[in-house]
Parts: structure tokens; sequence; C-alpha cells
């Protein structure tokens, strides 16, 4: 169990106190949930949003610890914090948080956040009928579109793979193969037979275990880079996926991320890094829809909209698509005296 102060210091670090009043709309995208804060957060500054992102982890933390821990939240909450954006023609600008920190993408909550955006009416649909989000996350640009139902659909930032059949030494089963691929965030993604498991049938707590051996390896023996910030060079978490490409039938993955966190979606990022992969081995030709399943059973569908280069690598843009529904809305508080009140884990 990790208990977070509510105590204040003269660093620059804020605290929650008794005046603290968070509150939020809730969401879940494929089960993943959808925390966006909507009021009562301090104000994060920064000249560009990965200034922001550092900001936040170094002197705002005990917030994201407050809404994302229990009692308020529990081990794989999620959550949004809208920013101002910094490059023009950014429509909205967002953090995201979990267990653990601050991820630089998010496909289930872009889904969601452009349901939520046409519903408040920070966008309008088009002669179409299709409104349209420009999103910043802190990996960049992400154009969202939403259909009057609500259904979204994301186009990536450039997407690729870093590494194909990469080996790496696995404690107690020696030299395995696997890919890393970068779809906003990194991720290894390898097939979850490599362990004797199956992602639609093997327990839970296997395949997380599983993964969080590779993405500890992969941590300490791969160094990874972006050509476009040194800031979204870190791995976020393993994929272990059923081995399919989801063309006749949808391919079944189980995302376990940031502290063994576990997505209940099928991981728009980590659909997008797949599509990268996919097309770096040929296996996916622009325009082919696939479909993507999760631990919950949800589905995203993905392709390959547009080829590029970023830096060094042969790059894609993925389209993602999905839906979000509401779960309610909150008001969070801090009462005085509370030993508990800054927010815990267990697991």
């Amino acid at each position: 169990m990790r208990a977070a102060t509510t105590e204040s210091d003269d660093s620059g670090t804020l605290r929650p106190d008794a005046g603290t009043r968070i509150e939020t709309v809730e969401m879940h995208t494929g089960g993943e949930p959808v925390r966006i804060v909507t009021k009562g957060y301090p104000p994060i500054p920064g000249r560009t949003i990965l200034e922001k992102r550092r900001h936040a982890r170094a002197h705002l933390d005990a917030y994201r610890r407050l809404i994302m821990f229990e009692p308020r939240g529990h081990f794989d909450m999620y959550g949004v914090l809208p920013v101002e954006p910094d490059i023009a023609g950014a429509d909205m600008a967002v953090l995201f948080i979990h267990n653990e920190g601050y991820s630089t993408m998010c496909g289930h909550a872009t889904i969601a956040l452009g349901r939520y955006a046409l519903d408040q009416g920070l966008i309008k649909a088009g002669s179409d009928g299709t409104a349209r989000l420009n999103l910043q996350c802190p990996c960049g640009l992400v154009e969202v579109s939403v259909a009057a139902d609500g259904a979204a659909r994301f186009r990536s930032v450039p997407a690729f793979a870093f590494a194909l059949d990469r080996e790496i030494d696995l404690p107690g089963k020696g030299r395995v193969k696997l890919d890393i691929g970068y779809g906003g965030a990194f991720y290894a993604f390898l097939s979850a037979s490599t362990f004797g498991l199956d992602v639609r049938r093997s327990r839970t707590k296997d395949l997380v275990a599983a993964a969080s051996a590779v993405t500890e390896a992969v941590k300490a023996q791969v160094q990874l880079h972006h050509p476009d910030d040194p800031d979204l060079a870190f791995l976020y978490g393993t994929i272990l996926t059923d081995g399919g490409d989801g063309n006749t039938s949808p391919t079944a993955n189980i995302c376990v991320f940031a502290a063994e966190e576990v997505d209940r979606s099928p991981t728009g990022s980590g659909v997008t890094a797949r599509l990268a992969l996919m097309a770096a081995r040929g296996q996916a030709a622009p325009g082919e829809w696939r479909r993507f399943e999760s631990v919950t059973g949800s589905l995203f569908e993905g392709r390959v909209a547009e080829t590029l280069t970023t830096g060094e690598f042969p790059a894609i843009r993925a389209e993602v698509a999905g839906r979000a529904f509401y779960t309610g809305s909150s008001v969070f508080t801090v009462e005085p005296g509370d030993p508990l009140g800054g927010g815990f884990l267990l697991k």
C-alpha cells in the first residue's frame, strides 16, 4: 500500500487541502475508465505541453494521486487533465494520468474526448454531419472525428516500428524475440503463446506477470529514442497478442502498462503501434480495416490511413475507431484529519 500525504511544503509543490473540490465527468471506452477533470484542478503552467507534463509530475502529483488512487479511484483508474493548447489549430489539449504517472498518448481517452467535446459544444458538426476535434496530446496533434451518435475515430501521430524480432534475455525464459512499436507511446509486442498463455482464456494475473517481466527486461536492455523529443522515448508497457492480424476475425490482445495497469479496452495507441508493425512487415495495406479485441470483449477497428516518414523511421498514420459511454459525474473533496485522504493503492 502506498499512501499520499496531504501536507504542504515550501518547494513549490502543491497538495490538496480542506478547500479542494475537484469535479469530473466519468466515461468509459471498452470498459476502460476515463475520468475527465472539469473544475478544481490547479493551473498547470508551461510553454509547451511537454513542459506542462513535467510541471504536473514535479509539482502537482498529489492531485493525480488524489483522484486516481483509492478511496476515490482504484489501481486501474485513468484520467484526463485539460490544459491550454500551445500549437496553432488545436481545439483542446490534455494530459493523461494513471496509477504511475503521465502518459504521452491514450486512444481510448481520445475517443471519449471526441464525444465529450461534441456534447459540451466545444466542436460543431459540419455539413456532412461529422464534428472534428483537433486534440493536442503530449505526443502531438491528433485529429478526431465524431459522428452524430457519438461514435468516434482518431487519426494518429506518426507511428512506426522501432524494432522487429528484437531478442532480449528474459529471466527464467532465456532469449525471446519481440517487436517494439510506437503509436504515441512505445510498447513491446509478442504472442502470449510465448509463455504458454492464451489472451482469451488464461488468468489475467498470469498474463500480467508475463507482460510485466517483458517490460522490465526491455527497459533494462533496449535504449529507445524518438525523433521528436526525448520525453517520448520510454517504454509504456507490453502488449501480449493472440498472434492474429484482425483481418477475417478480431485479434485479441491485453495491454499491461504503467505500474501493471490492465487496459480494459483494446488500447488505441497500442492498436496504432500494432498497425505500424503490420505495415512494416507488409501485413496491412493502406485502407484495410482490421478489428482488435480486448480482455472485456470490446472492439476497436483500425486501418493504415497514410504512409510517411518520421526522422529515420518509415511511418504510418493510423485511424482507430470505437465508442465511449457516460457513467456519471463526481465531486471529490478532502476532509480534514483523514489519514488516508491523500490516496492509497492496494493490489
